[in-house]
């Protein structure tokens, strides 16, 4: 188990910095981000930046993760939740949010290839091929290769997509004139994008606090993310992966941003966002081989996030669920098959959630606000989490009580499209968890050790 979801927790810094973030920078950020940007300027930065200030957290959580993971041999984060609150029926609530939470987020990798191959094509490749392609190239990889695999490919596609997306941002502001003009432009053509909440109506304060505020958790929220913190060989390797990834994010932020920008001055009128990067891509300026590698790059980065977080669900079903729950003397090869298996299907969820999105249109189905949603149900895991470290007086009661009350709240919003006083459904989700959780721990039993 150890060898297949977590490469047997030897893998070095350099690799572990690629792997998290390739992991992490997926579809979203190169036409995720790019449309967010194009559409509603400056705030998109500051949206995506907020992510990077909440690695602070990493700070205090990585070092205890990495540590208790190899001292209890924990293989997912819900496994870690199940053994310190002493209840096996934690584990298995967690290990349900992220199989409800993490279906959208999956489906918006999907979408987002889909969306690439359609428009670079001119329409010839339909999106729903195109998602289809992808999930296949996800099953193939995650059920065959294990994380050994993963991380190395994971490692060369942060390389790929890196470097063409440098190339593109230079050939975008050749294109442009250069970054004077870029500079001289913007200011003058396109005003509205410089000022929060931007001339289009978005980034409002209650929609900056809605996307941001999971985006802001996600690296202890998200078990594809946080599951990473248990692969490290070593402190040195784990101090590389966090500063590597901090060096990566922040510059790959900066050109996915400006990649909206420049397609927004380029291809103004775009009536769907999220096109801005295969427009571009289709572009006279742009060569076609490099064109393809961009692609590639794009396509690569997707995969190997819905590649990551199928291979998460397979491990949280196969520990937390079915041995943690359903049959609990199943041996360690049983319950490794029963994750390999888990992982068609979970894609095939993933596929028709992604089929779905893209018929629909609207802020709500674009790629980086449907990612947000998804992780603001995820949100509801961090009041544990905290309290697993920090406070012994924590309970599973708690804790369980808190997961299904926030989550509960967050789906009813979302499937409503209900926000009270225009506040988003995370934001209300986290609240009542934290609620739940501090109010029930106080009148429960705390584990004894």
């Amino acid at each position: 188990m150890s060898d297949f979801f977590l490469a047997n927790r030897r893998m070095g810094g350099v690799i572990s910095a690629l792997t998290y973030s390739a992991t992490t920078y997926s579809a979203f950020m190169l036409v995720g981000l790019v449309g967010l940007s194009y559409a509603g300027g400056v705030g998109a930065l500051g949206f995506e930046m907020t992510y990077l200030c909440g690695l602070f957290l990493a700070v205090f959580f990585l070092p205890r993760f990495w540590l208790v993971g190899r001292r209890y041999g924990y293989i997912t984060p819900m496994d870690l939740l199940a053994d310190r609150y002493q209840s096996k029926a934690v584990g298995a609530v967690a290990a349900l949010l992220a199989l409800v939470f993490l279906v959208p987020y999956s489906a918006a990798q999907l979408l987002g290839i889909g969306l690439l191959l359609s428009g670079m094509s001119g329409g010839g490749i339909p999106v729903l091929a195109g998602i289809l392609v992808a999930t296949l190239l996800a099953i193939a990889w995650s059920r065959i290769a294990g994380l050994r695999s993963i991380a190395w490919t994971d490692a060369f596609q942060a390389v790929v997509m890196m470097v063409s997306a440098v190339i593109l941002l230079t050939l975008i502001m050749s294109e442009i004139g250069g970054i004077r003009m870029f500079v001289s432009r913007f200011e003058s053509e396109l005003p509205q994008l410089l000022t929060v909440p931007s001339g289009s109506g978005m980034w409002s304060l209650n929609m900056f606090v809605g996307l941001s505020l999971p985006w802001f958790f996600f690296c202890i929220s998200n078990p594809q993310v946080s599951q990473r913190f248990f692969i490290p060989e070593s402190v040195k390797a784990m101090r590389q992966m966090m500063g590597g990834f901090l060096v990566f994010g922040f510059v790959y932020t900066l050109i996915a941003v400006l990649w909206g920008f420049g397609a927004r001055m380029l291809v103004p009128g775009l009536g769907n966002a999220d096109m801005a990067t295969p427009t571009l891509l289709a572009m006279s300026f742009v060569p076609k081989a490099l064109a393809l590698v961009a692609m590639i790059g794009i396509v690569a980065a997707a995969v190997s996030t819905i590649d990551s977080i199928l291979l998460t669900l397979s491990s949280v079903w196969a520990r937390d669920i079915y041995r943690g729950v359903l049959n609990p003397r199943a041996s360690e090869a049983r319950e490794l098959r029963v994750g390999q298996w888990v992982i068609p299907v979970m894609a095939a969820i993933a596929l028709v959630f992604a089929w779905q999105a893209s018929t629909k249109s609207g802020l709500d189905f674009m790629i980086a606000p449907l990612s947000a949603a998804a992780s603001a149900g995820l949100l509801m895991v961090v009041p544990s989490i905290f309290g697993a470290f920090f406070w012994r007086r924590a309970t599973a009661a708690a804790s369980v009580a808190s997961i299904l009350s926030g989550s509960a709240l967050v789906l009813l919003l979302q499937v409503t499209g209900a926000k009270p006083l225009g506040w988003w459904p995370g934001v209300w989700g986290l609240i009542l968890c934290a609620v739940v959780f501090v109010a029930v721990s106080l009148v429960t039993r705390a584990p004894v050790e």
